[in-house]
């Protein structure tokens, strides 16, 4: 077993279990840090944090609670495809930069994601995490698009 770990992004949709299933196939056992990035406050959230009332760290500790309970979730199914998986939740934006930085940290061997299949205007207005994740990862990035028929 190779000694440095994958990073594998994981935020519950079923494109994410079919990219672990997929590094499961190619990369075979191995340590793995399964990640699900939070934003410390979310654009919703932001338009609250005017009133005294809500402080912007219950939102930030809210986040995080929830993508603790994500990356546990995607954790699992890394160990069920024969991983030894821990989970990792992380605050930060850009998305792409806090992975990259949790791989960094790791020294990892590569960083897997799953696709929406985006293209063209659609990918330029709704962003691909998975394509700045390989613009600017520096180390082997494993992309897993989506079926065909879900494109």
């Amino acid at each position: 077993m190779n000694k440095n770990p994958i990073v594998i992004c994981y935020d519950g949709s079923p494109g994410a279990a079919r990219a672990i299933e997929a590094a499961a196939t190619l990369l075979g056992p191995r340590r793995s840090v399964v990640v699900d990035v939070a934003p410390p406050i979310t654009a919703a959230e932001s338009v609250a944090t005017i009133s005294a009332v809500v402080p912007a760290a219950a939102f930030e500790q809210a986040n995080t609670a929830d993508a603790s309970h994500v990356a546990a979730q995607g954790a699992q199914l890394a160990r069920a495809s024969g991983f030894d998986a821990e989970a990792r939740a992380i605050t930060g934006t850009p998305t792409w930069e806090a992975v990259i930085d949790v791989a960094n940290e790791l020294g990892a061997a590569a960083i897997v994601i799953g696709s929406r299949g985006l293209s063209g205007m659609r990918e330029f207005f709704e962003g691909s995490l998975s394509h700045d994740v390989a613009e600017h990862a520096g180390r082997p990035v494993l992309i897993v698009p989506p079926p065909h028929d879900e494109r």
